[in-house]
């Protein structure tokens, strides 16, 4: 059963940082491509920073030099530090995994990002 749980989330002004944490069990994690997601308030989820299975990262041209994914095939976790934060980047943060044609989802993370 696959399971992913983020944390991490909070309010913070603007400028500021955070790191969300995904903690995944139930696949092979190493093997896999994972993605880090933002739904912002009124809008649709959308993809903000991929990690493949190598270590190859791509991100969401709003994000770039500000955000790094990463992730650590011991425990596996994968992280998002988001730093110099803005206000659009408030919303719900969730981490995602493409399993047997399938994505799964965890329950999400808020982050807040006002003065």
């Amino acid at each position: 059963q696959v399971r992913l749980v983020e944390s991490g989330g909070g309010s913070v002004q603007p400028g500021g940082s955070l790191r969300l944490s995904c903690a995944a069990s139930g696949i092979n994690f190493k093997l896999y491509t994972m993605d880090w997601n933002h739904q912002a308030p009124g809008k649709l989820r959308e993809l903000v920073a991929r990690i493949e299975s190598r270590g190859t990262t791509n991100y969401t041209d709003s994000v770039k030099g500000r955000f790094t994914i990463s992730r650590d095939n011991v425990r596996n976790m994968v992280y998002l530090q988001m730093n110099n934060l803005k206000p659009e980047d408030t919303g719900v943060y969730y981490c995602s995994v493409n399993h047997r044609a399938r994505v799964y989802w965890g329950q999400g993370t808020q982050v807040t990002v006002s003065s």
